[in-house]
Parts: structure tokens; C-alpha cells; sequence
């Protein structure tokens, strides 16, 4: 495993696990995999990995619980993060949501804390003067927020007046945006991003053809799996399996390891097993040449995938199996 070359009490892994599965039932999962959950998490306390991702709204709290549970004794050794869902983001109501998911989770101090997202009404400046106060009792580590434009990121850390170490964002070879201002700051400020969704929910593992759409509730929202653009990947996803077979790996070994080139850029891929956690964990290993970036640049840039507003007539029709 790698890690980042930051100045953090604990390392923080190139690889994380993303826990919005755990307790979740939109994921299509079943019920056997609140078992199958505690064994991902042991077995990546094993190859290394030490930043856990949860949040107060997946399985609302159960997802913390699982991942507290399974945790066990190695909660303390271990970068654990969590989110608040922004709802009333005024000071008190940050200092009770922390205490309730450092509960939850079975900690005397969550490491990471972040903004799930930016409240449109309510500005940062009281949030961020809950944050501090929780640094200054303890109960928090680090401060990060989610889902935030590198404006707004500048100003939580003003309102701070201390680093906001990380931002969670999307981020994988299909949605690059962070590339433009979120990741040249973070290397030239000392910070992290935090790539979610770093295969497209599963788009990037070449699993999913036209002919084999996914299951669950969450991928069927996702526009990226409408037939036509599984469709439009084809060329995208045969880039991938050349260059994974040159290093021996999957598809979607190497669209980790393309968000992961960037120094200060790691991903929080979920895993619906063992075996996908021990792939996720190896694809931190992989060092693309630079011709094999640039092919993989190429490729995602002439993938056009059909989103917003022109996506939604096709979803109701692929809904409705039109």
C-alpha cells in the first residue's frame, strides 16, 4: 500500500474504502452483506489500507455502526471519517451531529469530519465555528468538507482559521473536473482530494455491456448506465483492458490507478467482497507509463456520454423498458 506524503497524526492510504454500501439497502446487496461487510474491513486492515469513509446518512447510521463494529479494537489505529449531512448546519447542531456518529461509530474522536455537502442557505462561518470547537475539545481531527468548489473550499478554511484538510469529490476518468482547480490546489496547498465514485459506480470495470445493465437502485439513476452510453463507452472500456493487460490487472485496477497518479488524490472505491477489496487495494501498486496516461486521457475525452437534462427521457424509457 502507499500512502500520502502529508503531515497527518495517522498515514492516510492511496486506497480507502467507501462504506456507503454498508446498511444500505439500495444497493441491491442482500441481506447477507452486513456479514460480508465486517470481513471487507478486517481484510483491509490487512493490505494496509487506513482510511475508512462513512457518513451519518448511509443506512442513517447504520453504515457508521457496521463499520465501528468491524473495526473492533484497530478503530484507534486507523483514519476513521465521517460525514454530516448539512441539514441546519449552524454550530450546535455540528457539535451534536459529531458526538452522536463518534457514538455511533465507537470512538472517543472522529479523525476526519466532513461537510457532506454545501448548504446553499447557511454559510460556512458558523459551521466551521462548530468545527473548531470540536478540534478544541478533541472530538475531532481534521476537518474536510464534500462536494465543494474550490472557492467555497478557500472560504470554509478562512472561516476555520486552521487547514480543511480534505474535499470529498466525484472524481474517476469519466468526471475530471477536479483536474482543473481542486487537485492543482490541493498539491500546491498541502491538502487531499478524496475521489469518490473512482469507477463511475462500476461504469469503469468493463462488467456492464448494453446487452448486461446492473441491478440496484443506485446504478439504475446513474445516466452513465443508460444502454446508449454503455454503448458509447465500448471504445473507452477496450482502452482500459489493453492497458490493464499490459500490467496484468482489470479494468478497473487501472482507472484507480489513473486518479491515483495525482500525489495528493485518494479513492474511496466501495467493495462488495473480499476478493474486490484485495483488487482495489493492489491497483494502488500500479505505475502507468506516461503513454499509457495519455492513451487513457484520449480515450476519456472522446467518450460523450449522454447526461443532464437529455438523459432524462431516455432513463423514463429505460425505466419503463421502452
Amino acid at each position: 500500500m502507499r500512502y500520502v506524503q502529508l503531515d497527518t497524526p495517522k498515514p492516510i492510504s492511496k486506497i480507502g474504502l467507501g462504506t456507503w454500501q454498508f446498511g444500505s439497502k439500495e444497493w441491491g446487496y442482500g441481506p447477507e452483506y452486513e456479514r460480508r461487510a465486517a470481513e471487507i474491513v478486517r481484510r483491509a486492515l490487512d493490505l494496509g489500507v487506513t482510511l475508512f469513509d462513512t457518513a451519518e446518512l448511509y443506512g442513517f447510521g447504520r453504515s457508521e455502526r457496521i463499520l465501528g463494529a468491524a473495526l473492533g479494537d484497530d478503530r484507534g489505529k486507523v483514519v476513521v471519517a465521517s460525514k454530516m449531512f448539512p441539514l441546519l448546519p449552524v454550530a450546535p447542531v455540528v457539535q451534536q451531529r459529531a458526538v452522536a456518529s463518534a457514538a455511533r461509530l465507537g470512538v472517543d474522536g472522529i479523525d476526519l469530519y466532513q461537510v457532506h455537502q454545501a448548504n446553499p442557505v447557511v454559510a460556512d462561518t458558523t459551521t466551521m465555528r462548530g468545527m473548531r470547537s470540536l478540534q478544541d475539545v478533541g472530538l475531532v481531527g481534521e476537518v474536510g468538507v464534500s462536494n465543494y468548489g474550490l472557492r467555497r473550499w478557500r472560504f470554509a478554511e478562512a472561516a476555520l482559521g486552521r487547514r480543511v484538510l480534505s474535499n470529498q469529490v466525484r472524481y474517476s476518468m469519466i468526471d475530471r473536473g477536479p483536474e482543473e482547480d481542486l487537485i492543482p490546489y490541493a498539491e500546491q496547498a498541502g491538502r487531499i482530494v478524496i475521489a469518490y465514485s473512482p469507477l463511475a459506480q462500476g461504469f469503469l470495470s468493463g462488467r456492464y455491456d448494453a446487452t448486461n445493465p446492473p441491478a440496484g437502485a443506485v446504478r439504475r439513476a446513474n445516466p452513465y448506465f443508460l444502454p446508449e452510453n454503455l454503448e458509447r463507452g465500448t471504445a473507452l472500456i477496450a482502452t482500459l483492458r489493453e492497458v490493464a493487460d499490459a500490467h496484468d490487472a482489470t479494468p478497473s485496477q487501472i482507472a484507480l490507478a489513473y486518479v491515483l497518479r495525482h500525489p495528493n488524490v485518494v479513492a474511496i472505491p466501495g467493495a462488495s467482497g473480499v476478493e474486490q477489496m484485495e483488487r482495489n487495494a493492489a491497483a494502488a501498486e500500479i505505475d502507468l507509463t506516461d503513454d499509457e496516461y495519455a492513451a487513457l486521457v484520449a480515450a476519456a475525452h472522446a467518450f460523450r456520454p449522454v447526461t443532464g437534462l437529455a438523459a432524462v427521457p431516455r432513463m423514463v424509457r429505460a425505466r419503463l423498458g421502452g
